[in-house]
């Protein structure tokens, strides 16, 4: 959810979790009429929350110099995000394949590391995001689950366009492995960053050390190629709207060859053929019911389903794109997140 520049974040973040800590009927009167969608209504605390901040100026982060659209959104993930304590956070580099890659360590309890590893990847569309913007749904994942955390910070389009943040996302895999022999790991990540987690998991399955153990997917892109319905359903006014995403699809894929790069299986995980889907680790797919990659998501889900692999599904009717960067508003968002964590703790034990 974006915000408005002429207010300091701890202005704004203040009036976020007062708006947020209403009683449902003050919230109601200030969202307006309820909203239905496709058979599903918008919940009361989003549909407040999106009322007042897509009638405010400069909320649009597509339309500044690359430098500001990053600060923007670091910005508006420690404004939105919860604020969730961790025992250990640290910074370090993993080595890959072009160089380093910068990495944030977040662990709760002392055998988080022999409970399991999570390598999280966040959103931004493979231009924007950060280790701040995945900072406070790192936290949460860690304080809920128990299990190691590690996000990774894979270098961004358009200056290292496809493949590059992918190598980097494959390659922090492959260390994991090599640095936790015999651990359980999982994949994990939201929009962009669940497309990278669903690509490693294709790309590293035929690895002597294999694929990831589990993949926690929020609202993956999966198909670069095509728009899906909810493109029409949900095409502006629920933040991520169908122009930031032309607007990513340009700046993340290479010059020439475009349209070739977004059929690659790799950046269109949809598009991959069965045989690339047998075998593939266990998954968690969660989808935001008013969003505009929702169908898409979905319709991963059931490849995968088709494929052979385990497969749970998690749609969040009321919400929009991003809930996991959202827990520090209402509760809609934190009582999602702590379901999806719920089968990424039971799927990486069993």
């Amino acid at each position: 959810m974006p915000s408005p520049p002429p207010l300091s974040e701890r202005l704004m973040r203040g009036a976020i979790r007062t708006l947020g800590g209403m009683p449902h009927w003050a919230q109601r009167i200030i969202a307006g009429k309820p909203v239905e969608v496709d058979g599903q209504q918008l919940a009361t605390e989003v549909q407040m929350a999106l009322r007042i901040l897509n009638r405010l100026p400069g909320n649009d982060f597509t339309q500044l110099p690359l430098a500001e659209a990053r600060a923007q959104i670091d910005a508006e993930a420690r404004i939105f995000g919860g604020t969730h304590d961790v025992a250990e956070v640290t910074d370090f580099v993993i080595p890959t394949r072009a160089g380093t890659v910068g990495a944030r360590r977040y662990a709760n309890t002392p055998d988080a590391r022999t409970r399991g590893t999570v390598l999280y990847f966040h959103g931004g569309g493979w231009v924007v995001g950060s280790l701040e913007s995945a900072d406070s749904a790192c936290r949460f994942i860690a304080a809920e689950s128990g299990l190691e955390v590690i996000a990774v910070d894979y270098r961004l389009a358009p200056e290292h366009p496809f493949p590059a943040g992918l190598e980097d996302a494959i390659d922090a895999y492959r260390w994991a492995r090599a640095e936790r022999p015999g651990g359980r790991i999982a994949v994990a990540g939201d929009s962009a960053g669940g497309n990278l987690s669903a690509a490693i998991c294709i790309a590293t399955r035929d690895d002597e050390t294999g694929a990831p153990d589990y993949q926690l997917l929020f609202f993956p892109v999966t198909d670069l190629a095509t728009k899906h319905r909810s493109y029409e359903l949900f095409s502006e006014g629920y933040f991520l709207t169908e122009a930031h995403m032309d607007w990513y699809h340009e700046h993340y894929l290479p010059t020439e060859g475009a349209e070739a790069a977004a059929h690659n299986p790799l950046v269109s995980p949809l598009l991959a053929p069965e045989d690339s889907l047998t075998g593939l680790p266990p998954a968690h797919v969660a989808v935001s019911g008013f969003d505009v990659l929702r169908d898409e998501g979905l319709a991963y889900a059931e490849r995968l389903r088709a494929a052979g692999v385990p497969v749970t599904v998690q749609l969040v009717e009321g919400h929009i794109h991003a809930f996991v960067n959202a827990t520090g508003v209402g509760k809609l968002s934190s009582r999602a997140l702590a379901e999806s964590v719920s089968y990424l703790g039971r799927g990486l034990s069993s």
